[in-house]
């Protein structure tokens, strides 16, 4: 499946699983499109500390590799550290997106680490699938979020080590410790609440009704909505916005997730539409959908989903527009350089 391939052991407490695609001229063949990464990866598994030991299966060249950039698996400027979510399904669906939309406009593919580790999976998806359990103000205060911060961090920290020169989260429910995960770091981060809001003011709308302000509808699950981030980022860029009343979550947002969680996804689908529907009559631009599984409840030709914007998009978008500043601002240094080296001889 891949030209070249490497398996080492680290030691890390989660198990993580890493993928790191290595920038190359042309892109020209496509992979297996679950994996949806250029033709040379490296494929690290991880054990018990973290580190980088030198496997004793691998050969001598890929180990070169790998110490060539001071400890850093890539060194390109454009390098994109993923960290992923709650969803296995919704990270890769960024990472595919990620590959093929950068290659529309450029002949190289975005270079990319991606770190997934199970456990945190399973943690961010249980709390969020199981929001309805954490309504209350006494639940949500009672449950003990460090693990999961810590979690991130460390994640945050093999990702810089890495050589990521930028790191994003394709997690709508991470982003409710953003601050405090990416407090400190070296790099950039980018927000996904940030990159749709942005994406919505570059697009000039324009009230649906005279006079009155610019309305975008979020929807999402309760966990995610009580964090307020989505909300806070939209008020910067001057929106007004509008969220599920009480009725509405209880209703049909809370018994939605409920349906999924029971794999009635018919059920889901329906609770759905009845939930966008409530926020369109209340005069809403569109509908911010921050939910990966309720983006994948209706299928693609829904006449709903033209009212509603997918927060991914938006975070890819700005991914590759990032990356292709990053190289821009690499190739202007380097010209830099040589022009200073050509003075001084």
């Amino acid at each position: 499946m891949f030209n070249t391939s490497l398996q080492m052991s680290l030691n890390c407490p989660s198990h993580l699983s890493v993928s790191v695609t290595r920038q190359r001229n042309v892109c020209k063949r496509r992979l297996n499109p679950v994996l949806a990464v250029p033709p040379s990866s490296v494929i690290l598994h991880t054990d018990e500390s973290g580190e980088f030991p030198e496997s004793r299966n691998s050969s001598s060249s890929s180990n070169a590799s790998l110490s060539s950039c001071a400890g850093s698996l890539l060194c390109h400027p454009n390098t994109v550290g993923i960290m992923g979510g709650g969803s296995v399904d919704s990270t890769l669906s960024f990472v595919r997106k990620l590959v093929h939309w950068s290659k529309e406009n450029e002949e190289t593919c975005t270079p990319f680490v991606l770190c997934s580790d199970p456990v945190l999976n399973r943690e961010l998806l249980s709390l969020e699938r199981n929001s309805s359990t954490l309504c209350s103000r006494n639940a949500r205060s009672q449950f003990d979020h460090s693990p999961i911060v810590e979690n991130l961090l460390s994640k945050r920290v093999f990702l810089e080590k890495s050589g990521a020169q930028c790191i994003v989260v394709p997690c709508h429910i991470s982003h409710s410790w953003h601050d405090e995960v990416f407090n400190g770091c070296s790099i950039p981060s980018l927000h996904m609440a940030e990159c749709v809001s942005r994406e919505l003011k570059e697009a000039k709308l324009k009230p649906l009704e005279a006079g009155s302000p610019l309305r975008i509808g979020v929807l999402a699950t309760d966990v995610t909505l009580k964090a307020g981030f989505y909300q806070e980022k939209l008020q910067n860029e001057g929106f007004e916005v509008v969220l599920p009343d009480k009725a509405t979550m209880e209703h049909t947002v809370i018994p939605a997730i409920d349906a999924i969680n029971r794999k009635d996804m018919e059920g889901a689908r329906n609770l759905l539409r009845i939930a966008l529907q409530v926020l369109l009559v209340r005069e809403v631009n569109t509908v911010i959908l921050a939910s990966n599984d309720m983006c994948d409840l209706l299928p693609r030709d829904d006449p709903l989903l033209k009212k509603c914007i997918d927060p991914m998009d938006a975070l890819v978008m700005s991914t590759i527009k990032w990356a292709q500043q990053a190289v821009k601002e690499a190739n202007r240094r380097t010209t830099t350089r040589v022009k200073v080296r050509l003075l001084l001889q």
